[in-house]
């Protein structure tokens, strides 16, 4: 792409302030109804579930320091549960979303009311559906806009624009993961990805299926994007355009400028986007592009990808046009992930200062990535070998999921029988965990968690592991927010890399890429009671059982314990 069309983001010295939404500190309530609704993609027509009948489903719209409520209402013969991605739930757990962690799932001709504020947060999360791979298409963007009279730290949007990406499949995504599961294989891929519920013109039969971004020369226009694909980590770009990154996971960061986005799934990037003043560029068709980042994966991965359009007002016909398309990176390009990952910081200024622990209480050493369970004799398996299967885990124990919620059972002080509190704080079994896998890959099975005390400062290093083929992990952390402390390639040093922390800006989020062969170091205060799931957020992996949860006592202050559980919580 030409020098000329690229318009570097130059920053204004007076903070522009936002329109504003109404009322300060407002009650904002939504009903979800979850209907099956008949959506064509790609030529197939195929009845998926929906919230309203959309899909993508509705925006929730809200601002820091408001209250949420919103009533589910299950309509479909699947049970259902709602995460509100990223939003950090204090003290009110139940309201959280994942099956059998904070709640029983809200049953068929059942409903059930979400209510939960919005503190110390603003810029985009999500939502979406928290049973199985239900979320392939129950999902939509949460927008939280600054505090009413706080303006951004960066220029005034003209709009803001909701850039969702998500994967379809010409079939039911239950049956692949039923499938997958039975014969121990990996699942079938997606047949196409989708930028806000449309594959766009690179697939077949879809040209009409095309998101079209109509933008005026010289706007600054804010992207919200949002990973709420399946199984893929994707690239981004837009044709003869530069990005600028300011906000992660509803977090701000220190602006910086780039061609490519990097966004795993459970991750959403804010980016300033400027389009080209009338002299900028002729006339000409400039191409969203999104496709897979994907490292060391077993089997096969959805290797197309996704474009959309961005067509300047008033639109010309885009046959008669030039035609500009991005250069995304290769499919493993594992220098970029990490460079990337390594330019996000936090503003840590007085306003939105970065609360980082300096020092730990509770340090935790955690493996993470796939490995094996023996075949049942009865049948051959499509696993590694015909006698395995394959399996996933943290410190080699893939979590069983339990039949009851566990934060009900920690609430009642009625444990046993449901999870136990032995989840191991290091490896019990050390090895080479990057170099040669062991013999025996096989890992243990348990519903195993961490008791932490309230407010405890805690580090945790996740390690990839090679078994299976080293790979980008994306692992979310529900309830908290934590700081990015440190991340390398090959074994984490604990005599060495500690040294290298960054305790001044590290950024904050709520899903982090533990990268391909490496490991990464977060912390977080856990200031926040109750029972929180932390999970690779490739579902075929959290499938596996790569995912384990985090038990935070009461603090011995009233507005430091968990809340009561609501009337209507639903029963297993």
């Amino acid at each position: 792409m030409g020098a000329h069309c690229l318009t570097p983001l130059v920053f204004l010295g007076a903070l522009l302030v936002l329109p504003q939404l109404l009322l300060a500190s407002t009650t904002r309530y939504y009903t979800f109804n979850v209907t099956m609704k008949k959506v064509t993609r790609l030529c197939k027509t195929r009845a998926i579930p929906t919230v309203n009948g959309k899909f993508p489903g509705p925006k929730i719209l809200t601002r820091e320091g408001d209250r949420v409520v919103v009533k589910v209402v299950n309509n479909v013969k699947q049970n259902v549960t709602i995460h509100w991605h990223g939003v950090r739930q204090l003290r009110t757990g139940w309201s959280d979303g994942p099956a059998y962690i904070t709640q029983c799932p809200i049953q068929t001709g059942q409903s059930y009311v979400y209510n939960f504020n919005i503190t110390g947060q603003r810029g985009t999360l999500f939502w979406h559906a928290h049973v199985s791979w239900l979320r392939a298409t129950l999902y939509g963007p949460i927008v939280i806009l600054p505090k009413l009279g706080m303006p951004y730290p960066f220029p005034k949007p003209y709009r803001e624009v909701p850039v969702i990406f998500g994967e379809w499949f010409n079939v039911d995504p239950e049956a692949i993961i039923a499938q997958a599961l039975q014969t121990g294989g990996g699942p079938n891929v997606s047949d196409a990805y989708t930028i806000n519920g449309l594959p766009g013109p690179l697939y077949n039969c879809s040209s009409k299926d095309t998101f079209k971004l109509k933008v005026q020369p010289g706007k600054w226009y804010l992207l919200r994007l949002i990973n709420a694909a399946l199984n893929d980590e994707l690239f981004f770009s837009i044709a003869n355009h530069t990005l600028t990154v300011v906000d992660v996971d509803a977090a701000y960061v220190k602006p910086f400028d780039t061609d490519v986005v990097l966004v795993t799934p459970g991750q959403t990037t804010n980016v300033l986007l400027r389009a080209k003043p009338h002299d900028g560029c002729p006339p000409a068709t400039h191409l969203m592009l999104a496709r897979p980042y994907a490292t060391g994966r077993v089997g096969t991965y959805d290797n197309t990808t996704v474009a959309a359009i961005l067509e300047y007002a008033p639109a010309g016909h885009i046959k008669s046009r030039p035609l500009f398309r991005p250069t995304l990176p290769v499919f493993n390009d594992t220098a970029f992930a990490a460079n990337y990952s390594a330019k996000l910081r936090s503003l840590a200024s007085p306003d939105y200062p970065a609360n980082v622990p300096r020092w730990v209480d509770r340090p935790f050493f955690f493996t993470v990535g796939l490995g094996t369970n023996p075949c049942p004799t009865y049948q051959g398996c499509n696993g590694p070998t015909n006698d395995t299967k394959f399996s996933a885990s943290v410190n080699n124990v893939s979590f069983d999921m339990p039949t009851t919620a566990l934060l009900k059972a920690h609430y009642d002080g009625n444990a046993a029988g449901v999870y136990t509190s032995d989840f191991p704080s290091v490896p019990l079994v050390p090895f080479n965990y990057t170099g040669t896998p062991p013999n025996n890959t096989n890992v243990s099975n348990g519903t195993k968690v961490v008791v932490l005390s309230y407010n405890t400062s805690v580090e945790v290093v996740l390690q990839d592991t090679s078994i299976q083929g080293a790979e980008s992990h994306p692992l979310h952390l529900h309830g908290f927010d934590f700081f990015v402390v440190g991340q390398g390639v090959g074994n984490y040093d604990s005599s060495q890399d500690p040294a290298k922390f960054n305790l001044l800006d590290p950024v904050q989020r709520n899903t982090v890429g533990v990268p391909a062969g490496g490991w990464v170091a977060i912390r977080f205060y856990a200031d926040n009671p109750g029972v929180w799931f932390m999970h690779c957020h490739l579902e075929v992996h959290t499938s596996w059982g790569l995912k384990m949860a985090w038990v935070v006592n009461d603090g011995p202050l009233s507005d430091q314990k968990l809340m009561p559980p609501p009337s209507d919580l639903p029963k297993c």
